[in-house]
């Protein structure tokens, strides 16, 4: 099972980054053109989840806007795993 993060450590992850906590994971949002690249971007972050075994929870909403949530539901919170993927997601957008 993954290590569980410390609350210092995932402080300092999220220093000048645009993922924020919310409780147990972290969370971002984008807002795009249209819906067509909104489904797009949903598009290259399951393909990247599916390659990193690692999967968000996807809101696509308001027709052009997309919420990802990760956190490591085995471990019971955020761990390394989370934001290795969401630094993967980063390159994505």
């Amino acid at each position: 099972m993954a290590q569980l993060l410390g609350e210092d450590d995932i402080a300092s992850r999220l220093e000048d980054s645009e993922w924020r906590r919310e409780g147990d994971e972290i969370v971002r949002e984008w807002h795009f053109a249209d819906f067509g690249e909104a489904m797009a971007f949903v598009n290259r972050v399951a393909e990247a989840a599916e390659s990193a075994n690692h999967h968000p929870d996807i809101l696509v909403h308001g027709w052009n806007k997309v919420r990802l949530s990760l956190t490591n539901h085995s471990a019971g919170g955020l761990t390394d795993a989370d934001f290795e993927m969401a630094s993967r997601i980063d390159r994505l957008g």
